[in-house]
Protein backbone atom coordinates (compact mmCIF):
# COMPACT_ATOMS: atom_id res chain seq x y z
CA UNK A 1 0.00 0.00 0.00
CA UNK A 2 1.56 3.36 -1.07
CA UNK A 3 2.40 6.07 1.63
CA UNK A 4 1.97 9.60 1.04
CA UNK A 5 3.90 12.26 2.13
CA UNK A 6 2.56 15.51 1.44
CA UNK A 7 4.76 19.18 2.07
CA UNK A 8 3.08 22.33 2.92
CA UNK A 9 5.13 25.09 1.58
CA UNK A 10 7.98 25.67 -1.26
CA UNK A 11 10.32 27.65 0.57
CA UNK A 12 14.17 26.37 1.71
CA UNK A 13 12.35 23.71 4.42
CA UNK A 14 9.68 22.71 2.30
CA UNK A 15 11.98 22.01 -0.90
CA UNK A 16 14.96 20.57 1.10
CA UNK A 17 12.96 18.20 2.02
CA UNK A 18 11.16 16.76 -0.76
CA UNK A 19 14.84 16.69 -2.20
CA UNK A 20 16.31 14.43 0.57
CA UNK A 21 13.21 12.21 0.61
CA UNK A 22 13.77 11.38 -3.11
CA UNK A 23 16.99 10.73 -3.11
CA UNK A 24 16.05 8.02 -0.11
CA UNK A 25 13.14 6.50 -1.94
CA UNK A 26 14.28 6.92 -5.45
CA UNK A 27 14.02 3.14 -5.87
CA UNK A 28 10.41 2.32 -3.79
CA UNK A 29 7.65 3.24 -5.96
CA UNK A 30 5.29 2.39 -3.05
CA UNK A 31 5.87 6.15 -1.62
CA UNK A 32 4.48 8.57 -3.27
CA UNK A 33 5.26 12.82 -2.13
CA UNK A 34 3.41 15.34 -2.92
CA UNK A 35 4.32 19.41 -1.91
CA UNK A 36 2.21 22.24 -2.16
CA UNK A 37 3.38 26.05 -2.65
CA UNK A 38 1.68 29.65 -3.65
CA UNK A 39 4.26 29.59 -6.07
CA UNK A 40 5.79 27.78 -8.78
CA UNK A 41 9.23 28.47 -7.75
CA UNK A 42 12.11 28.32 -4.93
CA UNK A 43 12.82 31.82 -3.63
CA UNK A 44 16.73 32.54 -3.22
CA UNK A 45 15.40 35.02 0.14
CA UNK A 46 19.13 35.94 0.99
CA UNK A 47 19.72 37.73 -2.40
CA UNK A 48 16.92 39.80 -2.11
CA UNK A 49 18.65 42.97 -1.15
CA UNK A 50 20.99 42.47 -4.27
CA UNK A 51 17.61 42.65 -6.60
CA UNK A 52 16.91 45.82 -4.29
CA UNK A 53 20.20 47.18 -5.45
CA UNK A 54 20.01 46.24 -9.53
CA UNK A 55 23.34 44.01 -8.50
CA UNK A 56 21.28 40.59 -9.32
CA UNK A 57 18.39 40.34 -12.16
CA UNK A 58 14.85 39.24 -10.67
CA UNK A 59 14.75 35.96 -12.18
CA UNK A 60 18.24 34.77 -10.97
CA UNK A 61 16.97 34.37 -7.85
CA UNK A 62 13.64 32.19 -8.22
CA UNK A 63 14.20 28.52 -9.36
CA UNK A 64 11.57 26.83 -10.93
CA UNK A 65 10.47 23.89 -8.13
CA UNK A 66 9.45 21.50 -11.01
CA UNK A 67 13.22 21.75 -12.24
CA UNK A 68 14.12 21.10 -8.82
CA UNK A 69 12.38 18.06 -7.39
CA UNK A 70 11.79 15.24 -10.54
CA UNK A 71 9.80 12.61 -8.53
CA UNK A 72 7.02 14.78 -6.34
CA UNK A 73 3.57 15.67 -7.20
CA UNK A 74 3.66 19.24 -7.55
CA UNK A 75 0.40 21.71 -6.55
CA UNK A 76 0.26 25.35 -7.11
CA UNK A 77 -2.26 26.28 -4.32
CA UNK A 78 -3.11 28.12 -1.08
CA UNK A 79 -3.56 26.10 1.93
CA UNK A 80 -7.10 26.40 3.03
CA UNK A 81 -7.00 24.05 6.22
CA UNK A 82 -5.19 21.39 8.14
CA UNK A 83 -7.26 18.71 9.13
CA UNK A 84 -4.62 15.78 11.09
CA UNK A 85 -7.46 13.95 12.99
CA UNK A 86 -8.67 12.89 9.85
CA UNK A 87 -5.22 13.90 8.22
CA UNK A 88 -6.26 15.55 5.08
CA UNK A 89 -5.29 19.00 3.83
CA UNK A 90 -7.73 20.97 1.92
CA UNK A 91 -6.51 23.34 -0.78
CA UNK A 92 -8.52 27.01 -1.92
CA UNK A 93 -10.40 26.91 -5.42
CA UNK A 94 -9.75 29.76 -7.75
CA UNK A 95 -12.20 31.25 -10.92
CA UNK A 96 -10.90 28.87 -12.91
CA UNK A 97 -10.70 25.55 -10.71
CA UNK A 98 -12.62 24.01 -7.48
CA UNK A 99 -10.52 23.52 -4.46
CA UNK A 100 -9.01 20.35 -3.41
CA UNK A 101 -8.84 17.93 -0.55
CA UNK A 102 -5.40 15.83 -0.75
CA UNK A 103 -5.13 12.91 2.06
CA UNK A 104 -1.94 11.83 3.81
CA UNK A 105 -0.10 9.29 5.95
CA UNK A 106 2.58 12.05 6.99
CA UNK A 107 2.72 15.55 6.85
CA UNK A 108 5.35 18.44 7.08
CA UNK A 109 4.25 21.66 7.64
CA UNK A 110 7.17 24.11 6.14
CA UNK A 111 5.15 27.02 5.43
CA UNK A 112 7.37 29.76 6.50
CA UNK A 113 6.55 32.88 7.76
CA UNK A 114 5.51 36.77 6.98
CA UNK A 115 6.09 39.85 8.12
CA UNK A 116 5.72 40.96 11.73
CA UNK A 117 4.88 44.79 12.41
CA UNK A 118 3.66 44.20 16.00
CA UNK A 119 0.57 45.68 15.80
CA UNK A 120 1.10 48.73 14.75
CA UNK A 121 -0.87 49.70 11.59
CA UNK A 122 0.42 52.76 10.28
CA UNK A 123 3.96 51.31 10.02
CA UNK A 124 2.50 48.06 8.14
CA UNK A 125 0.56 50.83 5.82
CA UNK A 126 3.44 52.99 4.99
CA UNK A 127 6.18 51.18 5.05
CA UNK A 128 8.13 48.68 2.92
CA UNK A 129 8.62 45.46 3.56
CA UNK A 130 11.55 42.53 2.47
CA UNK A 131 9.79 39.61 2.30
CA UNK A 132 8.75 38.49 -1.59
CA UNK A 133 10.54 39.62 -4.83
CA UNK A 134 7.76 41.99 -5.84
CA UNK A 135 8.96 43.75 -1.70
CA UNK A 136 12.65 43.52 -3.31
CA UNK A 137 11.33 45.08 -7.11
CA UNK A 138 9.23 48.01 -5.28
CA UNK A 139 12.17 49.09 -2.72
CA UNK A 140 14.42 49.32 -6.01
CA UNK A 141 11.73 51.40 -7.33
CA UNK A 142 11.57 53.33 -4.43
CA UNK A 143 15.03 54.06 -4.05
CA UNK A 144 14.94 55.31 -7.90
CA UNK A 145 11.94 57.58 -7.02
CA UNK A 146 13.41 59.34 -4.45
CA UNK A 147 16.92 60.19 -5.98
CA UNK A 148 14.31 61.09 -9.04
CA UNK A 149 12.08 63.57 -6.53
CA UNK A 150 15.40 65.21 -5.02
CA UNK A 151 17.18 65.98 -7.81
CA UNK A 152 14.57 68.70 -8.52
CA UNK A 153 13.31 69.34 -5.11
CA UNK A 154 14.23 73.00 -4.09
CA UNK A 155 12.72 72.89 -0.38
CA UNK A 156 15.83 71.70 1.62
CA UNK A 157 14.13 70.04 4.27
CA UNK A 158 11.73 68.00 1.92
CA UNK A 159 14.98 67.22 -0.05
CA UNK A 160 16.16 66.08 3.37
CA UNK A 161 13.76 63.65 4.41
CA UNK A 162 13.67 62.64 0.61
CA UNK A 163 17.25 60.91 0.70
CA UNK A 164 16.99 59.48 4.11
CA UNK A 165 16.02 56.03 4.45
CA UNK A 166 15.33 54.18 7.51
CA UNK A 167 15.55 50.68 7.80
CA UNK A 168 14.12 48.93 10.80
CA UNK A 169 16.12 46.21 11.95
CA UNK A 170 19.59 45.26 12.74
CA UNK A 171 19.50 41.26 11.83
CA UNK A 172 20.86 39.88 8.41
CA UNK A 173 17.89 41.41 6.34
CA UNK A 174 18.58 44.54 7.40
CA UNK A 175 22.25 45.03 7.49
CA UNK A 176 22.22 43.19 3.82
CA UNK A 177 19.76 45.88 3.30
CA UNK A 178 21.40 48.67 4.06
CA UNK A 179 24.96 48.16 2.93
CA UNK A 180 22.98 47.38 -0.44
CA UNK A 181 20.90 50.36 -0.69
CA UNK A 182 23.80 52.49 0.46
CA UNK A 183 25.86 51.34 -2.46
CA UNK A 184 23.81 52.08 -4.78
CA UNK A 185 22.42 55.48 -3.86
CA UNK A 186 26.20 56.34 -3.50
CA UNK A 187 26.89 55.26 -7.19
CA UNK A 188 23.38 56.69 -8.78
CA UNK A 189 23.93 60.30 -7.44
CA UNK A 190 26.59 61.00 -9.96
CA UNK A 191 23.34 60.95 -12.45
CA UNK A 192 21.73 63.43 -10.24
CA UNK A 193 23.94 66.99 -11.00
CA UNK A 194 22.06 68.55 -7.71
CA UNK A 195 22.73 65.57 -5.16
CA UNK A 196 25.85 64.94 -3.24
CA UNK A 197 26.94 61.87 -1.47
CA UNK A 198 27.09 63.65 1.75
CA UNK A 199 23.43 64.21 1.67
CA UNK A 200 22.73 60.44 1.33
CA UNK A 201 21.43 58.94 4.78
CA UNK A 202 20.84 55.50 6.13
CA UNK A 203 19.56 54.61 9.26
CA UNK A 204 19.26 51.68 11.14
CA UNK A 205 17.44 51.08 13.83
CA UNK A 206 18.14 48.14 16.42
CA UNK A 207 16.33 47.19 19.44
CA UNK A 208 18.65 45.23 20.77
CA UNK A 209 22.51 46.18 21.97
CA UNK A 210 24.28 44.81 19.38
CA UNK A 211 23.34 44.43 15.19
CA UNK A 212 23.32 40.97 14.04
CA UNK A 213 22.83 39.22 17.54
CA UNK A 214 22.80 36.00 16.13
CA UNK A 215 26.76 35.86 15.57
CA UNK A 216 29.36 36.28 17.46
CA UNK A 217 30.04 39.89 19.46
CA UNK A 218 33.86 40.33 17.57
CA UNK A 219 31.94 39.56 14.43
CA UNK A 220 29.27 41.58 15.02
CA UNK A 221 31.81 44.52 15.97
CA UNK A 222 33.60 43.90 12.62
CA UNK A 223 30.12 44.49 11.09
CA UNK A 224 29.67 47.56 12.64
CA UNK A 225 32.42 49.24 12.38
CA UNK A 226 32.40 48.96 8.92
CA UNK A 227 29.51 49.94 8.26
CA UNK A 228 29.88 52.90 10.03
CA UNK A 229 32.82 54.03 7.80
CA UNK A 230 30.77 53.62 5.20
CA UNK A 231 28.41 56.43 6.21
CA UNK A 232 25.44 54.50 7.45
CA UNK A 233 23.59 55.72 10.75
CA UNK A 234 23.15 52.74 13.45
CA UNK A 235 21.22 53.08 16.18
CA UNK A 236 21.04 50.47 18.86
CA UNK A 237 18.21 50.16 21.51
CA UNK A 238 16.06 52.21 19.87
CA UNK A 239 12.56 50.88 18.80
CA UNK A 240 9.62 52.43 16.08
CA UNK A 241 6.60 53.44 17.76
CA UNK A 242 4.69 54.96 14.79
CA UNK A 243 5.47 56.15 11.08
CA UNK A 244 2.64 58.66 9.21
CA UNK A 245 4.54 58.39 6.04
CA UNK A 246 6.12 61.74 7.10
CA UNK A 247 7.99 60.88 10.26
CA UNK A 248 8.77 58.14 12.35
CA UNK A 249 8.70 58.43 16.12
CA UNK A 250 11.22 56.41 18.10
CA UNK A 251 11.69 55.58 21.49
CA UNK A 252 14.93 53.80 23.79
CA UNK A 253 13.58 50.21 24.78
CA UNK A 254 13.47 52.33 28.26
CA UNK A 255 10.42 53.86 26.87
CA UNK A 256 12.22 57.35 26.39
CA UNK A 257 10.59 59.50 23.23
CA UNK A 258 13.81 60.83 20.94
CA UNK A 259 13.51 62.87 18.34
CA UNK A 260 11.62 62.09 15.80
CA UNK A 261 12.83 60.96 12.38
CA UNK A 262 11.97 62.80 8.94
CA UNK A 263 12.07 60.53 6.07
CA UNK A 264 9.49 59.26 3.47
CA UNK A 265 10.87 55.78 3.15
CA UNK A 266 11.07 53.36 5.83
CA UNK A 267 12.07 49.49 5.07
CA UNK A 268 10.93 46.97 8.17
CA UNK A 269 12.92 43.77 8.39
CA UNK A 270 12.75 43.73 12.27
CA UNK A 271 10.48 40.59 12.33
CA UNK A 272 8.68 37.89 11.41
CA UNK A 273 5.30 35.99 12.04
CA UNK A 274 3.95 32.51 10.74
CA UNK A 275 1.22 32.63 8.39
CA UNK A 276 -2.01 32.79 9.43
CA UNK A 277 -2.69 28.99 8.42
CA UNK A 278 -0.39 27.87 11.29
CA UNK A 279 -2.22 30.49 13.93
CA UNK A 280 -5.46 29.39 13.46
CA UNK A 281 -4.51 25.00 12.83
CA UNK A 282 -5.13 22.79 15.89
CA UNK A 283 -1.81 22.32 16.51
CA UNK A 284 -0.44 23.39 19.74
CA UNK A 285 1.46 26.93 19.32
CA UNK A 286 3.26 28.68 21.18
CA UNK A 287 4.19 32.55 19.69
CA UNK A 288 2.70 31.64 16.81
CA UNK A 289 4.53 28.27 15.76
CA UNK A 290 3.81 24.83 16.06
CA UNK A 291 5.83 23.45 19.11
CA UNK A 292 7.48 20.43 18.12
CA UNK A 293 9.68 17.54 19.99
CA UNK A 294 13.20 16.63 19.47
CA UNK A 295 12.50 14.61 16.71
CA UNK A 296 10.28 17.67 15.04
CA UNK A 297 7.10 16.04 15.62
CA UNK A 298 4.18 17.82 16.45
CA UNK A 299 3.30 17.36 19.93
CA UNK A 300 0.08 15.85 20.39
CA UNK A 301 -0.35 15.26 16.61
CA UNK A 302 1.64 11.90 15.18
CA UNK A 303 3.08 11.68 11.91
CA UNK A 304 2.66 15.57 11.65
CA UNK A 305 6.09 17.22 11.54
CA UNK A 306 7.57 20.89 10.98
CA UNK A 307 10.41 22.49 9.72
CA UNK A 308 11.32 26.04 9.21
CA UNK A 309 10.17 28.95 10.24
CA UNK A 310 6.78 27.60 11.60
CA UNK A 311 8.36 25.60 14.51
CA UNK A 312 9.08 26.29 17.79
CA UNK A 313 12.52 24.60 18.98
CA UNK A 314 14.91 25.85 21.37
CA UNK A 315 18.66 25.38 21.16
CA UNK A 316 20.64 24.14 24.20
CA UNK A 317 20.58 27.99 25.92
CA UNK A 318 16.84 27.38 25.38
CA UNK A 319 16.60 30.32 22.93
CA UNK A 320 14.25 29.35 20.19
CA UNK A 321 16.32 29.42 16.70
CA UNK A 322 16.54 31.99 14.53
CA UNK A 323 13.81 31.59 11.38
CA UNK A 324 16.95 31.58 8.85
CA UNK A 325 17.48 29.88 5.76
CA UNK A 326 20.33 27.41 7.35
CA UNK A 327 17.69 26.35 10.50
CA UNK A 328 15.03 25.85 7.73
CA UNK A 329 17.52 23.50 5.65
CA UNK A 330 19.01 21.70 8.37
CA UNK A 331 15.29 20.93 10.37
CA UNK A 332 14.23 19.80 6.45
CA UNK A 333 16.96 17.20 6.42
CA UNK A 334 15.94 15.54 9.69
CA UNK A 335 12.11 15.78 9.20
CA UNK A 336 13.49 13.59 5.65
CA UNK A 337 15.25 11.41 7.38
CA UNK A 338 12.59 10.59 9.97
CA UNK A 339 10.47 9.81 7.42
CA UNK A 340 12.03 7.45 5.36
CA UNK A 341 13.12 5.68 8.88
CA UNK A 342 9.60 5.53 9.93
CA UNK A 343 8.91 4.17 6.53
CA UNK A 344 11.17 1.53 6.70
CA UNK A 345 11.11 0.77 10.50
CA UNK A 346 13.89 2.09 11.59
CA UNK A 347 14.07 4.41 14.88
CA UNK A 348 14.25 8.39 14.31
CA UNK A 349 17.00 10.51 15.31
CA UNK A 350 16.73 13.69 17.45
CA UNK A 351 17.04 17.25 15.97
CA UNK A 352 20.32 18.96 17.01
CA UNK A 353 21.52 22.36 15.20
CA UNK A 354 24.60 22.94 14.86
CA UNK A 355 25.65 26.27 13.17
CA UNK A 356 28.65 25.55 10.77
CA UNK A 357 29.01 28.98 9.53
CA UNK A 358 27.66 32.79 9.93
CA UNK A 359 28.35 35.15 6.27
CA UNK A 360 27.22 38.70 5.70
CA UNK A 361 27.89 41.42 2.86
CA UNK A 362 28.10 44.73 4.44
CA UNK A 363 28.60 46.55 1.36
CA UNK A 364 30.78 46.82 -1.76
CA UNK A 365 32.69 43.89 -1.94
CA UNK A 366 33.13 43.69 2.16
CA UNK A 367 31.29 40.75 4.28
CA UNK A 368 31.59 39.11 7.50
CA UNK A 369 32.13 35.10 8.17
CA UNK A 370 32.21 32.76 11.10
CA UNK A 371 33.84 29.56 10.05
CA UNK A 372 35.79 26.60 11.54
CA UNK A 373 35.72 29.13 14.95
CA UNK A 374 37.91 31.77 12.72
CA UNK A 375 36.31 35.38 12.56
CA UNK A 376 36.99 36.95 8.90
CA UNK A 377 36.29 40.35 7.66
CA UNK A 378 36.47 42.36 4.20
CA UNK A 379 36.98 41.59 0.41
CA UNK A 380 37.80 37.54 1.41
CA UNK A 381 34.78 37.34 3.80
CA UNK A 382 32.89 38.94 0.57
CA UNK A 383 34.43 35.85 -1.47
CA UNK A 384 33.52 33.34 0.63
CA UNK A 385 30.01 34.39 1.07
CA UNK A 386 29.41 33.84 -2.55
CA UNK A 387 31.19 30.92 -3.13
CA UNK A 388 28.83 29.24 -0.91
CA UNK A 389 26.16 30.96 -1.81
CA UNK A 390 26.81 29.32 -5.03
CA UNK A 391 27.07 26.35 -3.79
CA UNK A 392 23.41 26.37 -2.67
CA UNK A 393 21.87 27.63 -5.85
CA UNK A 394 19.98 24.23 -7.26
CA UNK A 395 20.32 24.07 -10.76
CA UNK A 396 23.42 24.97 -13.02
CA UNK A 397 22.09 27.11 -15.04
CA UNK A 398 20.58 29.70 -11.98
CA UNK A 399 24.84 29.73 -10.75
CA UNK A 400 26.07 30.54 -14.39
CA UNK A 401 23.27 33.47 -14.70
CA UNK A 402 23.98 34.47 -11.14
CA UNK A 403 28.26 34.23 -11.12
CA UNK A 404 27.17 36.59 -14.59
CA UNK A 405 25.20 39.27 -12.99
CA UNK A 406 28.25 39.80 -10.00
CA UNK A 407 30.96 39.97 -13.31
CA UNK A 408 28.29 42.75 -15.25
CA UNK A 409 28.32 44.80 -11.49
CA UNK A 410 31.58 44.40 -11.18
CA UNK A 411 32.24 46.10 -14.93
CA UNK A 412 29.25 47.72 -15.38
CA UNK A 413 27.90 50.71 -13.50
CA UNK A 414 24.24 50.10 -11.77
CA UNK A 415 21.03 50.15 -13.70
CA UNK A 416 18.98 53.13 -12.55
CA UNK A 417 15.52 52.51 -14.92
CA UNK A 418 12.76 52.58 -12.75
CA UNK A 419 10.39 48.90 -13.56
CA UNK A 420 6.88 50.72 -13.65
CA UNK A 421 3.98 48.17 -13.99
CA UNK A 422 0.60 48.89 -15.70
CA UNK A 423 -1.63 50.25 -12.72
CA UNK A 424 -5.43 51.19 -13.85
CA UNK A 425 -6.18 53.31 -10.94
CA UNK A 426 -5.93 57.31 -11.83
CA UNK A 427 -2.52 58.41 -10.45
CA UNK A 428 -3.64 61.89 -8.56
CA UNK A 429 -1.61 65.32 -9.85
CA UNK A 430 -0.53 67.56 -7.38
CA UNK A 431 0.84 71.04 -8.71
CA UNK A 432 1.08 74.03 -6.61
CA UNK A 433 0.11 77.61 -8.45
CA UNK A 434 4.12 78.98 -7.82
CA UNK A 435 5.28 76.37 -9.99
CA UNK A 436 2.78 76.78 -12.98
CA UNK A 437 3.87 80.56 -13.11
CA UNK A 438 7.41 79.88 -13.41
CA UNK A 439 6.73 77.28 -15.88
CA UNK A 440 4.52 79.52 -18.02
Amino acid sequence: MKKRIVILGGGFAGVECARRIEKHVRSNSSTEIALVSEDNFLLFTPLLPQVASGMVQTRNIVIPIRTILKKTKFYENRVQGIDPVSQKVSLWGTPERHGITLDYDFLVVALGSETNFFGMQDVEDNSFKMKTLKDAVDVRNRVIDILEQADNESDPDIKKSLLTIVIVGGGFAGIETAGELHDLLTDAVKYYHTISREEIHVIVLESGDVILPSITKKLAHIAHTKILQDGIDVRLRTVVVSFDGDTVGVEDVDGNMHDDIHTKTVIWTAGVTPVNTVKRSVFKTKQGKIEVDDHLEAKEYKNVFVAGDCALFHDVDGKPLPPTAQVASSQAKCVADNLVSIINGKPIRTYEFKHKSHMALIGKRSGIASLFGMSVGGILAWMMWRNLFITKVPTFSKKIRLILDWTGDAIFDRDISRLKFTNNKKVKEYETEAELDDFW
